[in-house]
């Protein structure tokens, strides 16, 4: 074994980026009447040797100037262009069947675009569905306000399946060089202008720019069973990693690499480390991977998500089938900065992971992702725990259909425990806490508090024979159970919950939910609303019925379904639910239907002490 350590009280620094020095105060280039800004020459840009989509500031990611504006102290949800017209985007009577329509071009509303300078280094960010689109400009034609792309787009351009196009903003564009702490770089001229914000000094500033892509990269070969094996990084940080365009990701930005990327690697491990100012995801495990630690490492300001761990499906070939991880008591936080669909920890086509005591936080999607196989086919994801993490502060209003924590598929002895998941705002549709989305199967969900989600604290869209018991589920604006397509087969237990709303029904049906079919076995669970409203348990359609689907109190819904005979209605006597402390009460009627204490004091990292 190999130990790549910081000596006693250091903390080095691997870093792939390039200083900037030499800055000089100048005009500023378009709009002089803004006075006085920063110019860097660089001749090696201007060779066409070097170029670079980031730039950190003093220890800060600075932002290329973007149209709209962020508005000051807003998350941004709000700003954005909507695109006027798209030739071939059937707006009305929208379905899934349409999603993969892309086209490479659109009509732009008066004012939203212009023949800029530099136009082909100009990006348009789509933001629809649950994914963004980064497209470059390949023309503009003012006269039809027409848009047109280097590629077409995966999806359609529509904003989701409701009657309206995608939502955009136009990255990179000089003349919008306007704000404080902005930047450009004029690839035709070598020359880097910035706009220096409040205090920042010419003489003292610190401004790095990456000049790589990837900081560390371990290469196995699993396919001639040669492994990278017994390595261990303890204590570094790894800094300035840029990004490029890379395939347009139909989910969790999964085409993106990591800046730190192991390929048939076994029993090595990334221990305390801090990885940031990046541009992809931060560490990637990736073919052939077996046996990694990756624990206690603070990983943050990233261009995509925080760590992507997976090999071969189950069609692939053995040898480069990916499991076994630890992945524990890291803090992932600040990520989709570039690549806003990018997820806190993406798990896919990988087994027997310890996904535990994290701190996952401020992504504009998913937190964790795990499984990804699309309905009911063959998976190797199985036997995964993913245990105690604080997941929260997600979507932010950018994107839809997402979860704290997402599953995609069968997934037998995948365990979803202890977990603390709160704030989850959607764009349009589906903010949910746990999400177990096509095909889910065999997992078990427990032990769980989930609260303050823009839909539901917890959704099933199609699953089979999952379990959902001894959670808490609060304070979801639209329901608190939703389960969106009935099958003729039992698609989840549940049992044993605390579930308490806000004038909002307890179960909501989606597209094609039948009560008739019995999908869901439910009972000895506590309802509460805590408007002081009456309950409704329910706002599920039955199959031959039409119109606004009827709401069941929970007498009304036990005659309809033959659930929840032991159920009650009752508060449930927490200690201050205003400010979600979920602690129960001594006296607590949760307790007379089997419901065990969630012990929350070891959610998210712990000291090293600790860590088992």
């Amino acid at each position: 074994p190999v130990t790549y350590a910081a000596y006693p009280g250091e903390r080095p620094v691997l870093s792939g980026g390039r200083r900037i020095s030499d800055w000089q105060v100048v005009a500023h280039p378009i709009h002089p009447s803004l006075g006085k800004i920063w110019m860097a020459e660089l001749p090696d840009v201007a060779a066409g040797k070097w170029a670079f989509r980031q730039l950190f500031v003093n220890g800060e990611r600075r932002h290329r100037p973007r149209l709209p504006k962020i508005t000051p102290g807003a998350d941004g949800r709000d700003d954005f262009y909507r695109i006027a017209h798209v030739a071939n985007v059937r707006l009305e009577n929208a379905t899934i069947n349409d999603l993969f329509d892309g086209c490479d071009r659109f009509i732009a509303s008066p004012g939203q675009f212009d023949a800029w300078r530099n136009l082909g280094d100009v990006e348009v960010v789509l933001l629809h569905y649950w994914v963004e689109e980064r497209m470059a400009v390949a023309s503009y034609d003012p006269e039809a306000r027409e848009v047109v792309f280097t590629r077409p787009s995966v999806f359609a351009l529509r904003d989701d399946f409701t009657p309206r196009y995608a939502r955009y903003y136009v990255d990179n564009v000089f003349e919008a060089l306007t704000e404080p702490g902005e930047w450009y770089l004029d690839r035709a001229t070598g020359r880097l202008y910035y706009m220096p914000l409040p205090g920042e000094r010419i003489e003292t500033v610190e401004a790095y720019a990456p000049a790589m892509e990837q900081l560390l990269k371990l290469d196995g070969d699993p396919d001639h069973g040669r492994h990278v094996e017994f390595l261990r990084f303890q204590g570094i940080t790894f800094e300035h990693a840029d990004w490029r365009e890379f395939d347009l990701s139909p989910q969790a930005a999964c085409h993106l690499p990591g800046a730190l990327a192991l390929t048939g690697a076994r029993c090595c491990a990334i221990e305390d480390c801090v990885v940031r100012h990046v541009g992809y995801y931060g560490i990637e495990l990736g073919d052939g991977c077996r046996g990694i630690r990756i624990v206690g490492n603070d990983i943050g300001d990233l261009g995509g998500g925080g760590i992507k761990l997976g090999g071969a499906d189950a069609g692939g070939p053995l040898c480069r089938r990916n499991g076994d991880h630890c992945i524990t008591d890291n803090h992932i936080h600040d990520g989709g900065k570039v690549f806003h669909s990018a997820v806190g920890i993406l798990a896919r086509h990988t087994f027997g992971n310890r996904i535990a005591h994290n701190h996952i936080h401020d992504f504009y999607y998913s937190g964790i992702s795990c499984g990804w196989v699309w309905g009911y086919a063959e998976s190797v994801s199985r036997d995964n725990r993913l245990e105690k993490n604080h997941i929260h502060d997600l979507g932010k209003g950018w994107l839809s259909d997402m979860g704290g924590i997402y599953t995609l598929g069968v997934q037998p002895g995948t365990v979803i425990r202890g977990n603390l998941i709160h704030d989850v705002e959607k764009a349009n549709y589906g903010g949910w806490a746990i999400y177990l989305d096509e095909g889910s199967a065999h997992i078990l969900v427990e032990d769980n508090v989930c609260y303050n989600t823009s839909s539901q604290p917890h959704h099933t869209h199609y699953g089979r024979e999952n379990i959902l018991r001894n959670n808490i589920w609060a304070f979801g604006r639209e329901g608190q159970v939703a389960l969106s397509r009935a099958e003729s087969h039992v698609s989840l237990t549940f049992e044993r919950n605390i579930v308490v709303t806000r004038d909002q029904p307890i179960f909501i049906g989606g597209y094609s939910n039948d009560l008739s079919k019995r999908s869901i076995i439910s009972d000895l669970n506590l309802f509460w609303d805590a408007s002081g409203s009456e309950v409704v348990l329910s706002s599920m359609r039955q199959s031959g019925r039409t119109g606004p689907a009827p709401k069941f109190n929970l007498s009304e819904w036990q005659a309809a379904t033959g659930n929840d005979r032991h159920s009650i209605v009752a508060d449930p006597g927490f200690k201050d639910a205003a400010n979600f402390d979920f602690t129960l009460a001594p006296d607590s009627p949760a307790w007379q239907l089997g419901f065990r204490p969630i012990d929350l004091s070891d959610v998210g990292p712990r000291p090293p002490e600790r860590r088992t």
